[in-house]
């Protein structure tokens, strides 16, 4: 397919590049659009699909002939993974809520439709087969992942747009997804547009680049062209500043609130559903001041295990679980708990739906509630404001929190899991879609508030190179 947009205006100003858009994409060619968090990578896809209703100019879609063509692209998005999958209703932790999970529908229902033969050839293609029988909310984000984008493909588009495709992926899927790809562009002439926040996301097949940067798209270059610019990566994704002395100071006045010795302590730990076992026998002690990487491919448990120490399972009340050297079911609530705890995860973007300012969002983390149903103080919002800025997030503060990238959320969440000091982080995949710069400033706060010695920290990814300097210790999960 050839699609060309020739000097696109969008009829609504904010929806606008800086300048009109114009683009090519020549038959058989595949792209990675890349940039930092908001420079307008999404919106690019948006006008290329016909999305943006225009004021001027044009886009068109064309076969190799020249004809018209229409229906020939399928974009997968991951901003409302759970939408996506047809499901509307679910809530947070209900995937912990036996009774409430039975009523999720089957992992297999994703795919009706296909024919059983197309089920198969792609369901191996990306190793999707033996998660059908799971109920589409026990699947980890990873494994959600996977067969969002196996549905996808399963219709054989012309062009398919993937934003961020192997994030919440683990290292063999990650692979296995570069190689379905570029399978199926060998054999079916599929045409991949991938929309990146990373460069080490960009394939060896891919052969343009589209740099994007504050809501203008730069010139196009070959893959060659563009990691032989040396001064490229530094223009898209530059380093940014910290407060040192905030994030010492924070760290020092939360890690010393209380004595005890050890932070968590798990023995025999068993979780299971419906006569499927999740955990098995699991035995970890982290102590007071430990810093901890929680490694796992996707579905081994990893934010199950997680789900036990923020209080979001009830079956933690069903094994020997200590916290802060208090075991838990003897008398202290949910909330007890969560105030020492800053967290965040995959499920709490998932379900974290709430059309307020982002500064409200980072302020719910007062309370630990998705939304904000309690009026913090002034204080309080102030606190969260000089987070927002240490992040370089101050500039989202008004904005609303389901209006901004997807990127932009999982930065604003990171800093809603900091916003009251808490002694220990929990932090699943929480660089997820950070661009590049991003996590480099990220990375440097979440060591920097973690070298106080009062401060504990377990700390998941899919990527080893991710692992703060801070970590010491490394458990792994296996199914």
């Amino acid at each position: 397919m050839k699609i060309v947009a020739d000097n696109a205006v969008a009829r609504f100003p904010e929806f606008r590049f800086r300048e009109p858009l114009s683009w090519v994409m020549e038959p058989g060619e595949n792209w990675a659009v890349v940039g930092p968090n908001g420079a307008g990578k999404t919106l690019f896809s948006d006008f290329i699909q016909g999305n943006i209703a225009l004021k001027e100019g044009s886009v068109r879609h064309s076969d190799d002939s020249g004809d018209e063509v229409s229906g020939g692209i399928r974009t997968l998005v991951f901003k409302d993974i759970y939408s996506m999958s047809g499901v509307q209703s679910m809530y947070y932790q209900q995937r912990w809520n036996s009774r409430d999970a039975e009523e999720s529908p089957l992992a297999s229902t994703l795919l009706d439709g296909f024919s059983d033969e197309k089920k198969k050839e792609y369901s191996s293609l990306f190793g999707i087969g033996g998660l059908l029988e799971k109920r589409i909310v026990s699947l980890s984000s990873g494994e959600l992942r996977k067969f969002l984008i196996t549905r996808a493909l399963m219709y054989e588009p012309q062009v398919i747009i993937l934003d961020n495709p192997f994030i919440g992926l683990d290292d063999r899927s990650r692979l296995s997804l570069d190689s379905m790809l570029f399978s199926l562009r060998e054999k079916k002439g599929l045409q991949t547009i991938l929309v990146l926040s990373q460069l080490r996301d960009v394939p060896l097949w891919v052969d343009k680049m589209l740099p994007v940067l504050d809501r203008t798209v730069l010139p196009p270059m070959t893959r060659e062209e563009f990691f032989g610019n040396e001064s490229m990566a530094g223009r898209l994704f530059p380093d940014f500043r910290t407060d040192s002395e905030f994030i010492a100071e924070t760290a020092r006045n939360s890690g010393r609130k209380a004595d005890y010795e050890y932070v968590l302590r798990m023995k025999g730990v068993n979780v299971g559903y419906g006569g499927r076992r999740i955990i098995s026998d699991v035995d970890w002690s982290v102590r007071k001041g430990e810093c901890w990487a929680l490694l796992g491919e996707n579905g081994s448990g990893k934010s199950t295990l997680l789900s036990l120490v923020c209080g979001d399972n009830p079956q933690a009340y069903a094994n020997d679980i200590i916290l802060f050297d208090r075991r838990r079911g003897t008398g202290e609530s949910i909330w007890d708990i969560k105030k020492r705890i800053g967290y965040l995860s995959p499920d709490i973007h998932t379900y974290y739906l709430e059309d307020i300012p982002c500064l409200k969002v980072v302020a719910s983390g007062f309370y630990d509630s998705v939304g904000l149903f309690r009026e913090c103080t002034e204080e309080q919002y102030r606190t969260a404001m000089q987070w927002m800025e240490l992040f370089h997030a101050d500039h989202l503060a008004e904005r609303s929190f389901v209006r901004i990238s997807y990127g932009e959320q999982r930065l604003v969440l990171l800093v809603r899991a900091f916003v009251k000091s808490p002694e220990l982080l929990i932090l699943d995949e929480p660089l997820h879609g950070l661009d590049t710069g991003m996590k480099r400033l990220a990375n440097r706060i979440i060591e920097e508030y973690c070298s106080d010695p009062g401060i504990s920290l377990v700390y998941v990814t899919h990527y080893r190179d991710e692992i703060p300097a801070c970590v010491t210790g490394t458990k792994i999960m296996t199914r």
